[in-house]
């Protein structure tokens, strides 16, 4: 089993800036990937971001490019979600989740999830 804790969401003024954090405990970090999701009000769930705990590698979806930036630090198991010139429209609940496959972008891939955390961007 695999435990995922999200924390530092909060509510932030459009332009600013939040960091996410996603702690990792429980089985073995190789192989797993790790994703970050969000679902706003009323509307589905979409990837955000994902990144490789054994190599790094990152993806990003369109939307946040060149605003947010997914990183992880091994030694203390915990993955991270910077965001910057955060919108009004990035308000949502947002979620670490983690698989041992390939699909980062599918939430039905996800083999864990954390409980989430709410970002409210003000304007």
């Amino acid at each position: 089993q695999v435990q995922l804790v999200e924390s530092g969401g909060g509510l932030v003024q459009a332009g600013g800036s939040l960091r996410l954090s996603c702690a990792v405990s429980g089985r073995t970090f190789n192989g797993l990937v790790m994703s970050w999701f969000r679902r706003a009000p009323e509307k589905e769930r979409e990837f955000v971001a994902a990144i490789t705990m054994s190599s790094g590698i990152t993806y990003y979806a369109e939307f946040v490019k060149g605003r947010f930036t997914i990183s992880r630090d091994g030694a203390k198991n915990t993955v991270y979600l910077q965001m910057s010139s955060l919108k009004p429209e990035d308000t949502a609940v947002y979620y670490c989740a983690a698989t041992y496959g390939s699909r980062y972008q599918d939430d039905n891939a996800m083999h864990y999830w954390g409980k989430g955390t709410l970002v409210t961007v003000s304007s």
